[in-house]
């Protein structure tokens, strides 16, 4: 009897600028959309510190009030029809991905705690089987001292997480990379991810 062969193992992608980004998602504020605006961006590094040219990036946040826009979030608490909370993003030649947002408002971690202003954001990128889940927060924003999620992660990994603010031509800018993986000369280390579900 023959052993049948096994077919070799392959890396998943590049395919996401293709599959995902058909439509540019990467504005979450429209017009006379509540809040501070700001433009979220930063570059993605694979293990190497070398920029990952074809990554997709997503992000998920509540508006300005701390309110989702989705069914399940029913407080009682202003739903902004010019904001949509989600957005997708595709990295260019040199791994570089922007968003157009406001700073999202506190969200509750239960009937107790509060969570800090934070946005959601997931990596797909060529390489990976599955993808990666991380947390951006605002660096010199005083509710990350007390964020429940924020203070599980190792007090010298936690700079992974926040974003720089700046101000260029104007507008507020909040720089966030991402590397994928280990450390490198151009990225201090890994972003911390999260397992969900697992």
């Amino acid at each position: 009897m023959t052993t049948p062969a096994l077919t070799p193992s392959q890396t998943v992608g590049p395919f996401f600028h293709h599959a995902l980004l058909r439509e540019p998602l990467h504005v979450l504020a429209g017009p006379g959309a509540a809040g501070e605006r700001i433009r979220v961006e930063g570059t993605v590094y694979d293990g190497d510190g070398a920029p990952v040219p074809d990554a997709a990036i997503e992000i998920w946040q509540a508006n300005a009030h701390g309110r989702y826009h989705h069914p399940a979030d029913t407080r009682d608490l202003p739903l902004d029809p010019a904001f949509t909370g989600f957005g997708r993003a595709g990295t260019d030649a040199d791994g570089r991905y922007r968003f157009e947002t406001v700073k999202p408002g506190p969200v509750p971690f239960d009937a107790a705690a509060a969570q800090a202003p934070h946005i959601v954001v997931t990596v797909l990128a060529r390489g990976l089987l599955d993808h990666l889940v991380t947390r951006l927060y605002f660096a010199g924003e005083p509710a990350n001292d007390a964020d429940p999620i924020l203070q599980r992660v190792p007090a010298d990994r936690r700079a992974t997480l926040l974003a720089a603010r700046a101000v260029a031509g104007g507008e507020t800018v909040y720089r966030f990379d991402i590397v994928l993986q280990g450390k490198s000369a151009r990225a201090e280390g890994e972003t911390v991810f999260f397992a969900l579900g697992r």
